[in-house]
C-alpha cells in the first residue's frame, strides 16, 4: 500500500478552502474563509473561539449537517459536495454520532427509545440489549423508562452520550456538550466522553468556548476571524 493511500485510509476528515458566507439584507456575511482542517483516525481534536466565531457553522460543515459556500470536504475519502443529503445522511449512518449543547433528546420517547433511534436503521438483532448496555455504562440504567422531561440536564446529556456512541461510530461531533449544564455535572460529562472515546478508539471533534476541556484534546485549535490557528496547549500561545 502506498503511503498516500495509507494516509487517506487514516484521515477521517478533509477540508480545504472552506468558506461560508450568508446573506445578510443586501450584504453578504462571511462566516469561514478559505479555511483547511485534516483530522486522522482516532485522533481528538479541539475547536475554541469566541461566542459568534462560527464554530457550531464549522461543525455543521463538517458533518455534512449544512454544505459550504467554497471549498473541499471529504468524510472517510469521500467528498460531501458530491452527495445530495440524502446521501450524507446514508455515509453518517452508524459510523457519526452527535452530543449536542441542548442535548436534543425527543420528548415523547424514553431515554431507552432514545439510544435506540440510531440503530432502528441498522441490521442488528441486539437493539435493545445494546441500547440497555450503553444506558448502563453512562450510569442509568436505573432510567430506561424515563422521558427526558423526567431526567436532569447531566442525566439528559448522558443519554445522548450513550445515542452518539451506541452504534460503535468512527467519528464522534461534540458542540458545547457542557454549555448547558452546571461546573460539576459538566466535568462528569466530559470525563464520561473522553473515556469512552478512548475505550472505543473513535475520533473525537469537539466545538467548545472552554480552553481547559480544550486542552484535554490531542490538538486544540483557534476559530479566529474565519480561519484556524493552532493552540500550544500547555501556555495558550499559538504555535
Amino acid at each position: 500500500m502506498s503511503h498516500s493511500s495509507e494516509n487517506q485510509q487514516a484521515r477521517i476528515l478533509h477540508a480545504s478552502g472552506l468558506g461560508k458566507r450568508v446573506k445578510n439584507g443586501e450584504r453578504e456575511l462571511v462566516i469561514l474563509e478559505a479555511l483547511s482542517l485534516h483530522v486522522d483516525r482516532g485522533e481528538s481534536v479541539a475547536i475554541v473561539g469566541s461566542s459568534g466565531a462560527g464554530k457550531s457553522t464549522l461543525l455543521g460543515l463538517l458533518a455534512g449537517l449544512d454544505m459550504p459556500s467554497s471549498g473541499e470536504l471529504e468524510m472517510f475519502g469521500q467528498s460531501l459536495r458530491a452527495l445530495d443529503e440524502d446521501g450524507r445522511a446514508a455515509l453518517r449512518a452508524g459510523r457519526v454520532g452527535f452530543v449536542f449543547q441542548n442535548f436534543q433528546l425527543l420528548p415523547t420517547l424514553t431515554a431507552m427509545e432514545n439510544v435506540m433511534l440510531p440503530l432502528e436503521l441498522s441490521p442488528r438483532q441486539d437493539v435493545t440489549a445494546k441500547s440497555r448496555q450503553w444506558l448502563e455504562r453512562v450510569g442509568l440504567g436505573g432510567r430506561l423508562d424515563h422521558l427526558p422531561k423526567q431526567l436532569s440536564g447531566g442525566e439528559q446529556q448522558r443519554v445522548a452520550v450513550a445515542r452518539a456512541f451506541v452504534t460503535e461510530p468512527d467519528l464522534v461531533f461534540a458542540d458545547e456538550p457542557t454549555g448547558n449544564l452546571d461546573e460539576t455535572t459538566g466535568k462528569r460529562i466530559i470525563d464520561l466522553l473522553f473515556e469512552l472515546n478512548r475505550e472505543a478508539g473513535t475520533t473525537l471533534v469537539l466545538v467548545t468556548h472552554d480552553l481547559a476541556l480544550a486542552r484535554r484534546c490531542d490538538r486544540c485549535l483557534q476559530l479566529e476571524g474565519g480561519a484556524l490557528h493552532a493552540i500550544e496547549r500547555r501556555t495558550g500561545v499559538g504555535v
